[in-house]
């Protein structure tokens, strides 16, 4: 049982929704956002989930694009996310974290290097949002072959037709879009998600945790209450381009992880 099956186990002994937290690494540089990573787990964040820069995100809003940018502008590179997982991983071999990215540094690093070096570093699941399910051999079954978690996106338009094949090789959790959109796009509405996360829970017998559009503790308590958890990324990317220092940054993630976990 990996990190992230366990992290959901203990939860539901617990009564209570994951909180997902999403950074870019490297952003504005390397030793931040480190601080801020390591930061996370105290604040009450569940799994931490990081981002890897990447020149052209497609589905990323306006606030993660130029994190992206700050974080390719000074340096940070997938080795260098790699090399934030092992630093965290001195401190902390519970918490689960889950890169979030593209595929296209992946491939140039190569599958088998870039997942030998991901196992040994720490990673415990991957979202690589440009590589469909009928692409699963380049780098899903490969994944789930070293152990680490392949987690889906679904949306509001993945239908009944599409949505076996979206679960087929998926593991650790269901990550449902509940916008129609970019990240940072519009506002999540409860009443609309609940549906949908019945409905891909009850397909794939997974957890189902909610991301896009949830900036506020009242959201996330909202949300996660209609989920096993909420995902918050361009509101906590926003917070900390801001330049405040890294200890008012958690506190803002402190609020959000607490509505949650109202739920």
């Amino acid at each position: 049982m990996g990190r992230i099956t366990e992290r959901f186990a203990k939860l539901k002994a617990e009564n209570r929704k994951a909180f997902v937290a999403y950074i870019m690494g490297g952003d504005p540089d390397y030793a931040r956002s480190l601080e801020l990573m390591k930061g996370l787990p105290g604040a009450g964040v569940d799994i931490v989930e990081l981002g890897v820069p990447f020149t052209d995100p497609m589905a990323d809003g306006e606030t993660i694009q130029l994190a992206g940018q700050r974080a390719l502008e000074g340096g940070q590179t997938l080795a260098k996310t790699l090399d934030m997982v092992r630093a965290f991983r001195k401190d902390d071999n519970e918490t689960p974290i889950v890169l979030m990215g593209y595929y296209n540094p992946i491939y140039s690093r190569g599958v088998d290097r870039f997942l030998a070096e991901a196992s040994e570093a720490g990673v415990d699941g991957l979202i690589i949002v440009d590589l469909p399910p009928e692409e699963d051999p380049e780098l899903c079954l490969p994944a789930r072959d070293a152990g680490i978690d392949f987690i889906r996106l679904a949306t509001p338009t993945t239908d009944e037709k599409r949505l076996p094949q979206v679960l087929k090789n998926s593991s650790g959790f269901v990550y449902y879009v509940s916008i129609t959109g970019i990240t940072g796009a519009a506002a999540a509405e409860a009443s609309n998600v609940a549906p949908e996360v019945a409905r891909i829970r009850d397909a794939g017998g997974l957890p189902v945790v909610v991301g896009f559009g949830i900036r506020t503790p009242e959201t996330a308590r909202d949300i996660a209450s209609v989920a096993d958890g909420c995902v918050v990324g361009s509101a906590i990317v926003a917070e900390n381009a801001t330049g405040k220092p890294v200890t008012e940054v958690l506190e803002f993630v402190r609020g959000l992880a607490e509505g949650a976990h109202q739920a």
